[in-house]
């Protein structure tokens, strides 16, 4: 009998995203999965409004904390996986891809010369297929290239905490024109989910109400996804996906956060170092992206 965690979604609807408390029932021992850094660009401030919200259900709820994951490196919010790791104990994990988006993403914003493009600010590196344990319950990561090229789902228990590889049916899948981005990688990796049993639950990072639907939505399973999924339902070439995936990506604009988002995430959620009179600062890189 396939083990069933407890999921607790927190949606935070200024950046469209979907943050989750994954937890064994049995053993009260839990993941944070995607967590969101408050930040406003106007003004340059963070705060960790969001993320104090999944503390106080941690606490409500007597849980602990092993993990603080990130499917990828984020390009339309902040993490706050820093600040949640040291309020918890629980270890920041990724994929080990991640070096790659490191020294892409390093070159454009001109990282400082020590900054690391090897993953060591992250806790843990996941490999695909890795094995690990929400308390008893048996996970697993999955390498699920095409969006970025560092995406990770993780498969816990009947779920699986897909990042933005998928939307919900009615709303399709991510794009793939960011660098390292690739729409047959993305159907190849989509496959693999599509492997998982029926049952399994998926749950989205981000939600922004497909037309005609006026509430937000972040869970849905295999077998919905593969009947009703609009880009990529069963019956969809490899060959069809891509055309129509490049030629929506050609007509979608960036993200709000993108270059705020991807220099601080590249850094596992770390802020980059202060200048010299003590600030911090993010680097916008003009007519470059």
């Amino acid at each position: 009998m396939t083990q069933k965690p407890h999921i607790q979604a927190f949606f935070d609807e200024d950046t469209f995203t979907v943050s989750y408390v994954v937890s064994d029932p049995a053993t009260k021992r839990a993941a944070i999965i995607d967590s969101v850094l408050d930040f406003d660009p106007a003004s340059g401030r963070t705060a960790t409004r969001s993320a104090d919200i999944l503390l106080e259900h941690v606490r409500r709820e007597g849980l602990t904390i092993d993990w603080v994951l990130e499917t990828h490196v984020h390009a339309d919010h902040l993490s706050a996986a820093p600040y949640l790791a040291r309020e918890t104990g629980g270890q920041i994990g990724i994929g080990s891809h991640v070096t790659h988006v490191q020294a892409v993403f390093g070159d454009l914003f001109d990282a400082e010369p020590d900054f690391a493009r090897d993953g060591s600010q992250f806790g843990h590196l996941f490999k695909d297929g890795e094995r690990f344990k929400i308390g008893t319950i048996e996970a697993e990561a999955i390498y699920t290239p095409g969006h970025t090229p560092a995406c990770m789902v993780y498969h816990v228990g009947d779920a699986a905490f897909v990042g933005d590889t998928l939307f919900m049916p009615d709303f399709g899948t991510a794009r793939c024109d960011f660098p390292g981005g690739d729409a047959r990688a993305l159907y190849a990796s989509i496959q693999r989910i599509f492997e998982l049993p029926e049952e399994t639950r998926l749950f989205m990072c981000h939600d922004y109400k497909a037309p005609g639907r006026d509430h937000f939505a972040w869970e849905t399973t295999v077998a919905e996804q593969k009947a009703k999924n609009i880009h990529v339902h069963t019956g969809i070439s490899e060959d069809e996906f891509v055309a129509m995936r490049t030629k929506r990506d050609a007509e979608l604009a960036m993200p709000r956060l993108i270059l705020p988002s991807v220099q601080v995430n590249m850094r596992a959620g770390n802020l980059p170092p202060a200048a010299e009179n003590g600030t911090r600062y993010l680097k916008i890189p003009l007519d470059a992206v």
